[in-house]
């Protein structure tokens, strides 16, 4: 018997939660090997396959569009799209894998960020402890980019204007994802089965099309092909299992556990990209996890059925 906040569907963000923490450090391995439009249209392409392979075993169809409305479908279609574009194009213009560490915390502000938009987009309520939470996770992003240097505004400038692109689209990520979290649990009704099929296979053509239209060269290995298939697999199962937790779960609760997506993260990325960071980005991590939880306390958790009011 499940604790009553920890039932099939908080389980279901923790997977998610669980299985994204590898997809910064193999981004970037198969973005160094493929390039990134190769890397996203191999990935998102096997995750398409995957939804159809378990369609065929299940008996269920590939895709149920029942309940779907037009503002879930291209609105939160759209920011899918965008999303895993900027987050595959950050890591792999970021200048080294240590770089690739602090694009992939920006990425990891979308906790934090969900829960703001949550107050306006899904009527919740907050503490003022929402303020010094966020300003807590805020100066452990800063700490982040500040880390090989002196802590200043200056230094953490100088550092992002070395590559403005990886770093906004890092930041960019962060945000489109949270507003895909809480837009799908206002858009989407709990008795739909949601479109992500839909949305991994257009990401899948996409970046095809991006990538045959920029002729883009690639080594294929048999790493290449072994990590393709296992990020796609895990983002098919990652992305069902998030689209499910956002619609029926409890979106504050599933948001709080994810603020150690960036510690995870970081852990695998450290091991898989053979990085070794200094104190200070360890530091900011914890301080950016603690504003975060700490925003978490801040928001009350109302009845799921005014999350759509």
């Amino acid at each position: 018997m499940l604790p009553r906040h920890l039932d099939r569907y908080a389980l279901a963000g923790l997977l998610a939660i669980l299985l994204w923490s590898s997809t910064v450090a193999v981004a970037r391995s198969l973005s160094e090997q493929l390039g990134a439009r190769t890397a996203m249209a191999a990935v998102y392409l096997t995750g398409a396959f995957a939804f159809c392979v378990r369609a065929w075993c299940t008996g269920q169809p590939v895709i149920d569009l029942r309940g779907a409305g037009r503002a879930y479908l291209f609105g939160c279609g759209g920011l899918f799209v965008f999303y895993t574009y900027a987050l595959f194009q950050s890591v792999a213009l970021a200048g080294n894998r240590m770089q690739v560490l602090e694009v992939g915390m920006l990425n990891y502000l979308w906790p934090t960020l969900t829960l703001l938009l949550s107050l306006v987009l899904l009527n919740r309520r907050a503490t003022w402890l929402l303020a010094p939470g966020t300003a807590l996770a805020l100066s452990g992003e800063f700490l982040v980019l500040s880390h090989e240097g002196g802590f200043s505004w200056i230094g953490a400038f100088s550092h992002v204007q070395a590559r403005p692109a990886a770093y906004g689209l890092g930041l960019a990520a962060g945000v489109s994802w949270a507003l895909y979290s809480t837009l799908t649990r206002r858009w989407s009704g709990p008795e739909t089965r949601g479109a992500v099929p839909v949305f991994v296979a257009a990401t899948g053509l996409l970046m095809l099309a991006l990538r045959l239209a920029a002729g883009e060269r690639s080594t294929w290995t048999w790493q290449a092909g072994a990590e393709i298939a296992f990020l796609g697999s895990a983002t098919a199962t990652a992305y069902s299992a998030w689209d499910l937790a956002m619609r029926r779960g409890n979106v504050v609760l599933i948001a709080a556990a994810s603020y150690f997506t960036p510690l995870l993260s970081t852990l695998v990325s450290c091991l898989y990209l053979g990085v070794v960071p200094g104190a200070r980005l360890w530091v900011g991590c914890a301080i950016l996890i603690a504003g975060s939880l700490l925003s978490w306390h801040s928001v009350h958790t109302r009845d799921n059925r005014n999350d759509r009011e």
